[in-house]
């Protein structure tokens, strides 16, 4: 380039300065050239960063980052933790529930300044649904629900009290919360009660068997349960057997039953049931109560679990409204839709609860297993 000016320089009859030879005015003119070249580089590098910040920018406010004061923000979940294990303080980080602090209030699970209208989205029709609405109650000794009772009996020595159930949510119109779920909800129950001796023989003393459909409810503190079940009582031919003066009874009921229940705290839940049998056989009579108590927390606690205890109390009219007494005690492991498995020491007092036997009282005590959907 130096070049090419010094020879249309001369192609121009241009002269050279005095005392200056060829050599010093070609380096006069290279200085010169450079640095109109290094300042249109560094021109060119500014316009290529400026218009770098700009794209960048671009993508950071398609990306919804920053976010503008106002708008709501999703802040990610760590991996190391689950989901259900976490909730939201209200400077938008996440903590694990065990190491929450108890004064901080808790948010759900969702964007920490959105909308009412996204932390408590409406309910919807669902078929099979996670979760009850209207669980069972945990002394209750006719619930649906998988148990086994090694208890002692005063006059009959060790025996085992088996409870194999289910209970399944059909249909509920509702929230989507599987641990602690809101709306209406069908259910269908089914179990069976077998007694058996705990000696070599494992013979089977009685069996009783209930299957049921309970139309479910629970709006906050709140808990309801209109169901219809049958239930009917059966000698075993073991038992027979051996006692051949024993007499067979058919005890049954279909009896509509109305519950209700409320927790003045996750943990804590108070309830009264009232029964109504509309056919009664085998010395069955209509009228039926329950009521009870039961401390469990709601939360998962880890390996070692967390305390629980249970009150159950009931009122048959069959037996002049007299009736029983179950208490519970011991440790629990709950997952994070609400399953339970406990283990710990029962108490019952009270008329029996195997209806072939409804009219003798039974003292137990003894150890039980349960699994609770």
């Amino acid at each position: 380039m130096v070049k090419r000016a010094w020879m249309e320089a001369r192609g121009r009859g241009s002269r050279l300065p005095r005392g200056e030879d060829t050599d010093g005015w070609l380096q006069v003119h290279r200085n010169r050239n450079m640095a109109a070249w290094t300042g249109s580089a560094c021109h060119d590098r500014k316009a290529l960063a400026v218009k770098g910040a700009q794209c960048v920018l671009l993508l950071c406010f398609i990306a919804g980052w920053p976010v503008l004061p106002g708008t709501a923000q999703l802040t990610p979940l760590p991996p190391s933790v689950p989901a259900s294990q976490l909730w939201v303080r209200p400077d938008a980080s996440w903590e694990a529930i065990g190491e929450r602090a108890e004064t901080e209030p808790q948010v759900p699970l969702v964007w920490v300044d959105a909308p009412a209208s996204l932390l408590q989205p409406g309910w919807t029709w669902q078929l099979l649904p996670e979760g009850l609405l209207y669980r069972s109650y945990l002394a209750g000794g006719r619930e649906p629900r998988l148990a086994v009772h090694f208890v002692h009996v005063e006059g009959d020595g060790w025996l085992g009290d088996l409870t194999l159930g289910a209970r399944i949510g059909l249909l509920r119109y509702g929230s989507l919360d599987p641990r602690k779920p809101e709306g209406w909800q069908f259910d269908v129950e089914v179990a069976a009660f077998p007694r058996v001796r705990l000696d070599w023989e494992r013979d089977m003393i009685s069996a009783d068997f209930r299957y049921g459909f309970p139309l479910t409810y629970r709006r906050g503190r709140w808990e309801g349960k209109l169901a219809y079940y049958h239930l009917s009582s059966h000698l075993a031919d073991e038992y027979l057997e051996d006692y051949p003066e024993a007499t067979r009874i058919n005890f049954s009921r279909d009896a509509v039953v109305l519950g209700v229940a409320h927790r003045p705290h996750e943990d804590l839940r108070l309830y009264v049931e009232a029964g109504w049998a509309f056919y009664t056989d085998g010395g069955s009579e209509p009228w039926e109560f329950q009521f009870g108590v039961d401390y469990a927390p709601a939360r998962p606690w880890g390996f070692w679990g967390s305390p629980f205890v249970a009150i159950n109390g009931r009122i048959r009219e069959e037996v002049d409204f007299g009736g029983n007494l179950t208490a519970q005690a011991g440790l629990q492991w709950r997952n994070h839709a609400g399953r339970l498995v406990r283990a710990g020491l029962q108490y019952f007092n009270g008329k029996s609860d195997q209806y072939e036997f409804f009219r003798q009282h039974e003292q137990q005590i003894g150890f039980g297993i349960w699994y609770d959907y």
